[in-house]
């Protein structure tokens, strides 16, 4: 940073670009109904705007401590942010579906770096000692992004149109661009510097991740693997992947440094960070459904139940933030875990009786857990990572949240479809003709529906219709609970995970 400038300043700077950034990979989401409908296309062509924003964002991601060393921080940034600021000006006046989907390539690949790079500045920009405040502030963008981005989305487009959700980027990164400029300053080692490209690790990268998102985007929609077309993505991501590795563990400058994975530490976050998504994100996909699907919500008052856990995301990450240098992060760390790994769990128990109170604690509990684990272990893992590495770790360390996001909603979506034909499967065997409990229980319906002026012969519909309610209410409670077991299986790797000592601590960046 530059000399006298406040870090309130700095942080100010770098969680514009990046808020908005990570807005965007959900506001499209509630749109594309609309999308849809003005663009003549079918709803899974329209499907193309998310998925072509996820491939390239995270394609670029893994990429930006490279490209930060090759162009120089500052101005990989600045760029960055220019990209995606022109890219939403042309995707909020795309012409047709393809032009659409363009241009939310190029806003994916000028959106890719802006949340490492913004969280390397921020890291470096504070002393460590005060790295639980940096995180605080940048949790509270990275965390109520993929909250705020449907509610947004949902309002602009019912308010004004579908193409504003893309435009009101447009003031914000002008804005971002100014403040860079004037604010920011590289460090010696991330100034510009000269290297040789390395040729392969580009294409393995760009290979293998795009091939890997779009088996996680679309995989649930071609039914996986009984699809050739995924089938055929999950070898060429396989084998990309693996030579990616080799690539990069003897290239001379990687574009991924994967030696950091040598630090146990690092290493042990990263996978605790990748299942804390997959358990955010996985949740925060169900409930809506479930509210909306099973118990006749509006999309209003599904917004209500989820709206409270971001508040209490709100109040959690400053507290934790506070009291960061005092306490263990590893004390807020097991917490932060129980307590998502609770709440999943409370989730698990919803009935179709359940009044909305109980649906909103569980997602109060999860977005306090959430606050409570995002900053320590964003702390504790970095804090065994030089200075000059920071943005490369920071770049691999937000692929994995990323991917564990990804992998969430394809993971849960699967298992909710699978385990519903399974207790459809399994309840059918109880509805037999032969069961007198059945007959008893179907003749009351038949009377019921007599009464009501309705044919009786309608009962075996309605006996229908309520196994596939109850049969897909166990299914999201077999969701819920996988989910709440998976995050639990992280705790014994927070134990493996150690705080820098004192005397390790470099003195804060100038």
């Amino acid at each position: 940073m530059k000399p006298g400038t406040s870090r309130g300043l700095i942080a100010f700077t770098v969680m514009l670009p990046t808020l908005i950034e990570i807005i965007d990979t959900s506001i499209v989401n509630v749109s594309l109904d609309h999308i849809r409908g003005s663009l003549s296309a079918g709803y899974d062509e329209a499907t193309w705007t998310i998925t072509a924003y996820l491939v390239s964002n995270a394609i670029v991601i893994p990429m930006a401590s490279w490209l930060a060393r090759l162009f120089g921080r500052k101005n990989y940034q600045i760029a960055s942010i220019a990209l995606f600021t022109f890219s939403s000006f042309m995707c909020g006046s795309a012409w047709s579906l393809n032009s659409l989907v363009f241009f939310r390539i190029l806003q994916g690949i000028g959106g890719g770096g802006l949340v490492p790079i913004s969280q390397s500045i921020l890291l470096e920009s504070f002393p460590r000692e005060k790295h639980g405040q940096a995180m605080a502030i940048f949790g509270l963008g990275a965390m109520l992004g993929p909250i705020v981005g449907p509610l947004l989305g949902g309002w602009i487009t019912d308010t004004l149109s579908w193409r504003w959700i893309f435009y009101i980027n447009i003031p914000i990164g002008i804005l971002s661009i100014i403040m860079n400029v004037l604010v920011i300053e590289d460090p010696p080692y991330m100034q510009r510097q000269k290297m040789k490209i390395d040729y392969w690790g580009l294409i393995f990268l760009t290979i293998g991740l795009g091939s890997l998102q779009f088996i996680l985007d679309k995989g649930e929609s071609e039914d996986w693997f009984d699809s050739h077309l995924i089938f055929g993505f999950a070898v060429v991501a396989a084998i990309a992947l693996t030579l990616l590795v080799i690539n990069e563990y003897y290239s001379e400058h990687p574009i991924v440094n994967l030696k950091l994975l040598r630090d146990r530490t690092f290493t042990s976050g990263s996978v605790v960070m990748f299942f804390v998504f997959l358990n955010l994100f996985g949740s925060i996909v169900l409930l809506p459904v479930f509210l909306q699907m099973m118990m006749g919500y509006t999309s209003f008052h599904a917004g209500l139940v989820l709206g409270p856990g971001g508040i209490a995301t709100m109040l959690a990450m400053p507290l934790v933030g506070k009291f960061m240098g005092r306490v263990d992060p590893k004390r807020f760390l097991l917490a932060g875990i129980s307590i998502c790994a609770l709440s999943t769990y409370m989730m698990s128990r919803f009935t179709l009786t359940a009044d909305f109170w109980t649906f909103v604690w569980p997602r109060v509990a999860l977005g306090f857990g959430m606050g409570m684990t995002f900053i320590p272990l964003t702390t504790l893992t970095l804090s065994h990572i030089p200075r000059e590495h920071m943005t490369e770790a920071t770049s691999l360390y937000n692929l994995l949240r990323n991917l564990g996001g990804s992998v969430g909603i394809a993971f849960t979506t699967t298992i909710l479809a699978r385990r519903a034909q399974l207790h459809q499967t399994r309840l059918v065997e109880n509805l037999s003709p032969f069961d007198p409990s059945y007959q008893i229980y179907r003749e009351k319906i038949g009377e019921t529906l007599t009464l009501k002026g309705l044919p009786a012969a309608g009962a075996d519909g309605f006996l229908y219709r309520e196994l596939v309610r109850q049969s897909t209410t166990l299914a999201f409670a077999d969701a819920f609970l996988i989910i709440c077991l998976l995050i639990l299986c992280m705790l014994p790797l927070v134990m493996l995970m150690q705080r820098a000592p004192a005397q390790t601590v470099p003195p804060p960046a100038h």
